[in-house]
This record gives structure tokens, sequence and C-alpha cells, in this order.
């Protein structure tokens, strides 16, 4: 079995991130830097998805416990397809609570954020269809972690936090446009 700290992790993802953004720099041979803070924002959500979705919630002795991993134990995968029946399935009600909210409030940022980082995310079936779509590469990636479950739960509230997300974002804009227009008029 291995053991596969959040650090680790954190320190990966932290390196690949800054290569990619290194490379799109000199490609485009100049930075962008109001983008390069934009992307930031999902470099901090995927940090944080990545946290408590893959590592264990409860700390032991004040640090997050590692990922275990081990190629013998993740067949066969742990799925759960029925929607609703284990949501409850907690010893204390207040865990099933938190990993409810959580599950949702966690989500709520990329629904905001990736519709303002990602012009090309311009109607309301590519927003939500990659929303879904994040949720279900990191349930996919679960698999590999037996301590882990493939859930549809998750699936259903990781997706509405960032409909949810969306939701708020197109208000704000709405809002703003609206804001906008009666300024014009104001000033002619």
């Amino acid at each position: 079995m291995y053991q596969i700290y959040y650090y680790e992790i954190l320190v990966l993802i932290t390196i690949i991130w800054c290569m990619a953004r290194l490379w799109v720099a000199k490609k485009m041979k100049k930075i962008n830097w109001k983008r390069e803070l934009q992307l930031i924002l999902v470099y901090v959500c995927i940090i944080v998805v990545v946290r408590y979705t893959f590592f264990p919630f409860h700390k032991l002795d004040g640090q997050i416990r590692p990922l275990n991993f081990s190629v013998t134990k993740i067949i066969p995968f742990k799925i759960n397809l029925k929607p609703f029946v284990h949501m409850w399935d907690y010893a204390d009600k207040k865990e099933a609570i938190l990993n409810l909210v959580g599950n949702i409030t966690m989500f709520i940022p990329l629904g905001i954020i990736f519709p303002i980082v990602y012009k090309n995310l311009n109607n309301h079936a590519k927003v939500i269809a990659v929303g879904i779509g994040f949720s279900v590469v990191i349930e996919i990636l679960q698999l590999l972690c037996f301590e882990r479950t493939t859930d549809i739960d998750d699936l259903i509230m990781n997706s509405s936090g960032y409909i949810i997300g969306y939701i708020i974002y197109l208000i704000v804009k709405c809002i703003k446009s609206k804001l906008l227009r009666s300024q014009k008029r104001v000033c002619n």
C-alpha cells in the first residue's frame, strides 16, 4: 500500500500549473496579468476540490490524513449508482449534513469562476456540461482510491453546487448589465 499525502499532490499540481502557465507565456511572448489572476482563482478552486474530494475530511493529529492507494484493493470498485439511498448513512446526522452542504458549496465558486475565465463557455449548455463533466472526472478518479466511493449523490450535489454558482454568475451579470444601461440613459 502506498500513501499519497495532500502536500505531495499540492506540489505536483502547482508544478504542472506553473509549467503550463510558463509554456503559454512563452508561446504568447507576453503575460496577460489580468488573465493570470483570473486563472489563479481556477487553480485555488482545483486545490480545494482535490483536498475535499480525495482526502479524508477528518484530520489525524492535526494533519490531513493521507490517501491510501493499493492496486490490489481497488477492485471491486466502490460505486453507488442509486441516488439518495446512502446520503444519510452516517453515524452522526451532523456529518451527513456537512457532507451535503460541503459537496454543494465546494462547487459554487467553480460555477461563478468558469464562465468568467473561459469566454468560450458562452451558453448555458456548455457551462453546465463543463461543470457536470468536472464532477464526473472526479468521481471516476475516485474509483482508483479504495477508501473512497464513487457516488451518484456526490455527482448530483457537486453539479447542483456548480449550477447554483452559475445562476449567481448570471444574476450578477444581469444586474451589472441593467446598471450599465441605466447609467447610459442618465448620461444621455
